[in-house]
């Protein structure tokens, strides 16, 4: 492995000089082997902490794990982390040993390893240790547990999460026994932080396989977002929709562009239909108001799940919106106001995936896309009034010409909506003598 950074080279050389073992270890080595490039390297070593701290005295350590055997150094400003070979205790959590012991065996830290594809290890001449068939596995897209996967599921249930995650992401198949045991121990799940959920999910969403693992694995999804259940299989009796509602959204996440924002607010944007299903006499399915349900029913499960508050909010506008009919220039001036241009360009991205996952007959309501997008640009680069503070007025002058009060809120709120319907020019005296009308009449 001849691209392994030069700060890593040095872990390494340091530690083999001192007499000791070294090797990187576990998804760097995959990585490597898959013609990818590793995000961060770890080191495994038959050293001690305090030896491994020792070596590297002349360097910055830090203590980020010292009593299960982990040492970071900083080198050349890169921080890897060192641990010591090293066997777990019990894992009464499911997520964490309650002890670990060190070894001075390589194999006995590869064997406490999740997957056989993350069970290997190189040194710094580049020689593979392989000691559960991981390099076969990876030849043949195969995600195996080492050893038992009831125990390493047992073990820590976040596994599960990972194991779907990297059959997303890698395009990789789930072995029999590793996949009887993902199913069978689902709800242990239940036991995992929804910080860590969350992470394994994104990373989910976001991989080249994403269709076809939430199709076969949507019972795992479904022990920490129950609300999807009643979308497995809903058929939507709709000219428009070819398939299920699951179906449908797991086509709009696969084509919708590969953000994590993104992907969320498509795996959710039909949380609602169910709910909101309406068969009518000839047949047809209806579902009246599934974006604004949806919108609600999103921001519980994306608070669940500890989503930070900006996301929380583009996500569920998104979903409120996603279903809009724009029919004419003011209505996209209507939406531009009330998201702001970030979101509308974004809710055109959803709009264009979710459309392509429908039926055929709803793929010449595409090209309405690219008007919406010229109109948009358009009036932005006119700088028209959206807001508010870009009227021609103000609540003060407002307030001089004897408005007072909640008046003042409302005539500023009925004018931006005559100027966003082009029935009103936004200049101040054309928007003062239609705020006294407006009051005149009572409006």
């Amino acid at each position: 492995m001849t691209n392994i950074p030069e700060q890593v080279q040095t872990a390494l050389r340091l530690l083999t000089e001192a007499g000791f073992e070294a090797y990187i270890v576990g998804g760097c080595v995959r990585d490597y082997l898959l013609g990818r490039t590793p995000h961060d390297y770890d080191v495994t070593t038959n050293a001690l902490p305090e030896q491994t701290q020792s070596v590297f005295r002349d360097y910055r350590c830090i203590d980020v794990g010292i009593q299960h055997g982990t040492v970071a150094v900083i080198i050349d400003k890169m921080q890897i982390e060192i641990t010591t070979y090293r066997i777990d205790g019990e894992y009464s959590d499911k997520r964490h040993p309650e002890s670990v012991t060190f070894s001075t065996e390589l194999k006995d830290d590869l064997s406490r390893r999740d997957f056989t594809v993350n069970a290997l290890a190189c040194s710094e001449d580049g020689t593979i240790v392989d000691c559960f068939g991981g390099r076969e596995d990876l030849e043949n897209k195969v995600i195996r547990c080492v050893g038992e996967a009831e125990k390493r599921f047992d073990e820590d249930a976040l596994r599960i999460m990972r194991a779907v995650r990297f059959a997303s992401q890698l395009d990789f198949t789930i072995a029999d026994e590793t996949e009887k045991q993902i199913f069978l121990l689902k709800d242990t799940l239940k036991m995992i932080s929804a910080e860590r959920l969350r992470t394994e999910l994104e990373k989910l969403l976001c991989g080249k396989s994403v269709f076809k693992i939430l199709m076969k694995y949507h019972e795992i999804l479904e022990v920490f977002i129950p609300e999807i259940t009643p979308m497995i299989g809903f058929e939507q009796h709709s000219k428009y929709h070819a398939y299920t509602v699951w179906e449908h959204t797991v086509r709009a996440v696969m084509n919708a562009e590969n953000t994590e924002e993104y992907r969320i607010t498509m795996l959710l944007h039909d949380i609602a239909k169910p709910d909101c299903f309406l068969l009518t006499p000839d047949g047809r399915g209806h579902f009246k108001k599934h974006p604004e349900k949806g919108a609600v029913k999103a921001e519980a499960i994306l608070k669940r799940l500890k989503y930070d508050n900006k996301t929380i909010k583009n996500v569920t506008t998104l979903i409120k919106y996603h279903d809009f009919e724009f029919r004419s220039r003011q209505d996209v001036k209507h939406v531009l106001s009330e998201i702001g241009p970030e979101l509308f360009y974004k809710l055109l991205e959803v709009q264009r995936a979710d459309g392509v996952s429908k039926d055929g007959v709803c793929a010449s309501s595409l090209n309405d896309l690219d008007w919406l997008r010229e109109t948009a640009d358009d009036i932005l680069a006119r700088k028209e009034c959206l807001t508010v503070k870009e009227l021609d007025i103000n609540g003060n002058q407002l307030m001089s010409e004897g408005f007072t009060g909640t008046q003042i809120g409302k005539a500023l709120n009925s004018m931006l909506n005559a100027v966003l319907d082009d029935k009103l020019e936004n200049k101040y005296e054309k928007l003062l003598e239609y705020a006294k009308n407006s009051s005149r009449n009572g409006e």
